[in-house]
């Protein structure tokens, strides 16, 4: 995908430091020049972040799960994260008048942010949230009708699920406590051992990174436009408050959403229309499209400006060749064949596609990590990196084994389970890359990871019992890629090298990060099971999402099917497009379309978001044509302000509504 910042069209924007209300651009070169604010990780802000991480995640809970309103871990940048780590600095402020000795430097700022996002991910509406429910669907809705005792019971070991009955009626009945020692005892060991698969999976992930750091970072120059946002903000010298134009973006965002929070309270009260509406066609073949939506997010405009402008073209104009091959699809009497036309397949394509081209471009270097780690060629320098190579590759050998022997403990081949993490993590790859050279405001590719892809292609009659309730078991980790760990890890290791932190230390914090935010998790979902009752009193998200594998599992099991061609053939063709449209960017400087926008067009966010990518790329198309790169800069406040301004309203709305316990403003996603 190479170095996207060599391009006035298509680079995403520059890391910038605001001062006296000017926009400056800093390249990544300058950066790595530079003498930068900040200093060794310090056990006050370790000791500070680990305090934050409990309420943080319950925040996070009560919001996505317990009244499934706003969603912070669906998108790039989380809000809620960004709402804590401006209050820190407002904090830190009025600290600095009164003691200006107990201030937070900028380093220890932004590495809290990174322990707050990380714990987010893992703790998030594709993570930790769906995992909790699976341990407890499996006996709480089996019955005589859906025969899951008979069909599946004998595959899921006792072990690696809740099976106590007693325990698990009043996490689904609310009214009750965790604080039992029966309930306790009955969540322990499934807590225990996914808590091991949990962490064996973060270091594999993180050994990746470590490995690919050097690559990306030092000799592609990929510039992280999502981690520009809190390196920026808690810069010493960042003087965007006296920024006129930030104020300008700042205050229609907040006044749009605070106008918005009153009057869902008081529905007389005006309203201004921001948020995703649904638009039906009534006729055939149009209906055959599933309609489409419109939308005007401020903040989405705010992120969009920031973005590549091939990024932006192609995720608009992509949304839009997704509604055609539907209507082309029906006008060829091909609708109402089952999955037609391949969409997911497609999109999964795309993603393994990028992963490819980012192998081949990291190929030679690859081959000197091979080399230093198997054989200790002294040519091979890993002095700079956080921990050397041969510790790295290590790492993600003993991670992958670990993976195996649990799969191998469930019953899945050894063979299989290669194949199935192998394409999880090239999944994972493909995410993190495009996150650090593009910054797309979402990835979802959703039921497009390998427990789904691998039976849709092959069949489920292909597998055996274990291991189709292996896939249902990992669906947590598969149902869609948005709150995925991964890139933020690659980004936490760019903010310490960009704050002078310890790399060493900064992966200390991570993993400890990690077990925590693993922890928090386990107690925050199970004390709101029962607490409110997991399928009485709370959101869609807790009475469906854990459900949905099991279903999916009764089905394979009850009806195997053999493997179906088409889905085979669609997931060739999403790779090879997307390596058509990386070789037609590279050949060609004025080539529009980026195949990232492929890949993540189809899924949920997009289509919420299609439309502030459109708004985001005209603007910025203008801005570029008519002002260049210094009018460009000059604007960046502005949309920075539309971020903030959004993030600060949502942020206050959703305090009040867990304060209150009742349902407030949600300014995303619907």
């Amino acid at each position: 995908m190479g170095d996207s910042a060599t391009s006035d069209h298509r680079g995403p924007a520059a890391p910038f430091l605001l001062e006296a209300g000017q926009a400056r651009p800093a390249s990544p070169l300058e950066a790595g020049r530079a003498a930068r604010p900040g200093g060794p990780i310090s056990l006050r802000a370790v000791l500070l972040g680990l305090a934050l991480i409990p309420p943080t995640i319950l925040w996070l809970h009560q919001l996505e799960i317990v009244w499934y309103s706003s969603q912070p871990t669906t998108i790039s940048l989380y809000f809620h994260v960004i709402f804590v780590l401006l209050a820190l600095i407002a904090a830190n402020a009025a600290l600095r008048r009164l003691r200006p000795a107990w201030a937070l430097r900028p380093a220890e700022l932004a590495l809290i942010y990174v322990m707050l996002a990380i714990a987010s991910s893992i703790a998030g509406h594709d993570q930790m949230e769906i995992l909790i429910p699976i341990l407890g669907e499996s006996t709480w809705f089996a019955t005589e009708e859906n025969h899951w005792r008979r069909l599946f019971d004998q595959y899921l070991p006792d072990w690696l699920v809740v099976k106590d009955a007693r325990a698990l009626a009043p996490f689904y009945e609310g009214g009750s406590t965790l604080y039992t020692r029966d309930h306790l005892l009955a969540w322990a060991r499934p807590a225990a051992l996914w808590t091991a698969f949990i962490l064996s999976l973060f270091t594999v992930t993180l050994c990746i990174n470590l490995i690919l750091r050097k690559q990306w970072t030092e000799r592609e120059r990929l510039t992280y436009p999502i981690a520009q946002v809190p390196l920026d903000i808690t810069h010493p010298r960042f003087a965007l408050w006296r920024s006129r134009l930030f104020w300008l973006g700042l205050l229609p965002a907040l006044l749009i959403d605070t106008l918005n929070g009153f009057a869902y309270l008081y529905p007389s009260l005006p309203s201004i229309p921001t948020r995703v509406q649904w638009l039906d066609f009534s006729s055939w073949p149009w209906t055959a499209t599933g309609g489409f939506t419109v939308s005007f997010y401020p903040f989405a405009i705010g992120l969009g400006y920031l973005l590549p402008l091939d990024l932006l073209f192609s995720s608009w104009l992509f949304y839009w060749f997704w509604k055609g091959q539907y209507l082309l699809s029906a006008l060829l009497g091909y609708g109402s064949r089952p999955n037609f036309p391949y969409v997911v397949e497609q999109s999964c394509g795309g993603y393994l596609g990028l992963c490819l081209f980012a192998i081949y471009l990291a190929r030679r270097h690859l081959a000197a990590v091979a080399r230093r780690a198997i054989t200790g060629d002294p040519a091979v320098d890993d002095t700079t990196e956080p921990v050397s190579y041969r510790l790295a590759f290590a790492g993600f050998v003993l991670g992958c084994a670990a993976l195996l022997a649990f799969a191998a403990a469930v019953g899945v081949s050894i063979p299989l389970a290669l194949l199935f993490f192998g394409m999880y993590l090239a999944l994972s790859t493909a995410v993190t890359r495009m996150r650090a050279e593009l910054g797309p405001p979402a990835h979802d590719l959703h039921y497009g990871g390998p427990d789904s892809i691998l039976p849709r292609i092959a069949g489920p009659a292909a597998f055996g019992g274990p291991a189709l309730a292996f896939f249902s078991l990992t669906w947590w980790m598969n149902r869609a890629f948005r709150s995925q760990p991964m890139p933020h890890q690659i980004e936490g290791l760019y903010i310490a090298s960009r704050r002078d932190m310890s790399g060493r230390r900064m992966l200390a914090v991570m993993l400890l990060t990690a077990l925590a935010a693993v922890i928090v998790s386990f107690w925050s979902l199970t004390w709101a099971g029962y607490h409110y009752g997991w399928s009485a009193k709370m959101g869609i998200a807790a009475q469906v999402f854990g459900r949905e594998p099991f279903d999916r599992l009764a089905s394979w099991l009850a009806a195997p099917t053999h493997g179906d061609t088409g889905a085979a053939v669609a997931l060739g063709l999403g790779v090879a497009f997307s390596l058509a449209l990386l070789a037609l960017r590279t050949t060609f400087i004025w080539w529009p379309l980026h195949p990232v926008g492929y890949a993540v067009s189809s899924s949920w966010s997009m289509n919420l978001l299609w439309m502030p990518m459109l708004i985001a790329w005209a603007i910025k198309f203008f801005v570029l044509h008519f002002g260049g790169l210094r009018l460009y800069r000059r604007g960046l406040p502005l949309f920075l302000g539309l971020i903030i301004g959004e993030y600060v309203a949502g942020g206050i709305w959703s305090l009040l509504g867990v304060a209150l316990q009742k349902p407030m403003w949600v300014f995303w996603p619907y």
